[in-house]
C-alpha cells in the first residue's frame, strides 16, 4: 500500500509542509503550538503558506525561535525557508552556520532566568558545538532528562515516563516494514537508559500514523522506506544523506548530553 498527498498539498511541499508535518503531531497531543491543531491541516490541504500559516508557525514557541536564529546567521529571510525548517528538525550545514557564542547567546536570552544554574549546561553545550536542532531542545532544555537523573531517588515510574516522552519527541528513524488501514509498521533503534546514560538500544517496532483522511499531512510511504519519526507520525521519507544527517546529530546531541549528565548540574527547563 502507497499513501499519498493530493495535488493540492503538492504545490506545498516546500518549507511550510515540511514545518507543518513535524510540528502537527505534537501540536495534536496539546503540547504546543496553537489551541486548534486542525488549522494546520486545513491550511496545508488547501495548499495555501500565506500569512495566516506563519501566524501558526510562530505559536511553536519552541521551535519558531530556532528557525528564526538558523535563518538569521546562514543569511536567509524567511524562516520557513525549506532548508531552514529541514536544519531544524533533520539536520543540514546550516547548523554549523550559527556561531557557538550567538547560540550561547540565544539560549541566553530564551532560558537563563527559568533555568538557574541549570543555565550552566545549556551556555557549554553551546560553546563545545551544540547546534540548534529540535532534539537538542528535547535532551538540553526541555526537564526530562533532569528528570531521569533523579529517577531513582524518586522511585516508581520516575524513569519510565520521562524516558517515553524523551524518545516520543525527540525526531528519530527507522525503516517501514509494511502498512495497513493508514498505519506504518516501523523498525527502529528506542533510547534506553542505564541510570547514567542514554542510549539507543536494540530495533523494536512500533505502529505509526502515515495518513491523514484528506492525505494532507501525509508523506509518499512504501513498505523498505526509512521514515522520520515524531511521537506516534511518520513524518517524511529520508534519503540515505537526510538518514545519515539525523542520525549524526542525534548521536552528537545524545554524546554531549551524556557528558552534561556526569557533571553535577544538568538543564531542566520547560518551554
Amino acid at each position: 500500500m502507497t499513501v499519498a498527498l493530493d495535488a493540492g498539498t503538492r504545490r506545498l511541499a516546500a518549507g511550510p509542509l515540511h514545518f507543518a508535518r513535524f510540528a502537527y503531531p505534537p501540536n495534536a497531543l496539546g503540547y504546543c503550538g496553537p489551541d486548534d491543531p486542525a488549522a494546520l491541516i486545513g491550511h496545508t490541504s488547501a495548499g495555501e503558506s500565506g500569512p495566516d500559516l506563519v501566524a501558526l508557525a510562530r505559536q511553536f514557541a519552541g521551535a519558531w525561535p530556532y528557525l528564526e536564529l538558523i535563518a538569521a546567521s546562514s543569511g536567509r529571510a524567511d524562516p520557513l525557508d525549506e532548508a531552514v525548517v529541514e536544519a531544524y528538525w533533520i539536520g543540514n550545514r546550516l547548523l554549523h552556520r550559527v556561531q557557538p557564542r550567538v547560540f550561547a547567546a540565544h539560549l541566553a536570552g530564551r532560558f537563563e532566568a527559568r533555568a538557574g544554574r541549570g543555565f550552566v549546561d545549556l551556555a557549554t553545550l553551546a560553546l563545545l558545538g551544540a547546534v540548534p536542532h529540535h532534539n537538542f531542545h528535547v535532551f538540553g532544555v526541555y526537564p526530562w532528562v533532569g528528570l531521569l537523573r533523579a529517577g531513582p531517588a524518586l522511585g516508581g515510574s520516575a524513569v519510565a515516563e520521562p524516558l517515553r516522552v524523551l524518545n516520543s519527541c525527540r525526531i528519530r528513524w527507522g525503516r517501514v516494514q509494511s502498512i495497513h488501514n493508514g498505519l506504518a509498521e516501523v523498525a527502529g533503534r528506542a533510547l534506553e537508559w542505564d541510570g547514567r546514560a542514554l542510549r539507543l538500544g536494540p530495533t523494536r517496532v512500533e505502529a505509526v500514523v502515515c495518513a491523514t483522511a484528506d492525505g494532507s499531512l501525509a508523506p509518499t510511504v512504501n513498505p523498505g522506506d526509512v521514515v522520520a519519526v515524531h511521537w506516534d507520525w511518520a513524518c517524511d521519507v529520508l534519503s540515505p544523506v537526510r538518514l545519515d544527517a539525523l542520525r549524526s546529530f542525534t548521536l552528537r546531541i545524545l554524546r554531549m548530553t551524556n557528558e552534561a549528565l556526569r557533571r553535577p548540574v544538568a538543564a531542566a527547563v520547560l518551554d
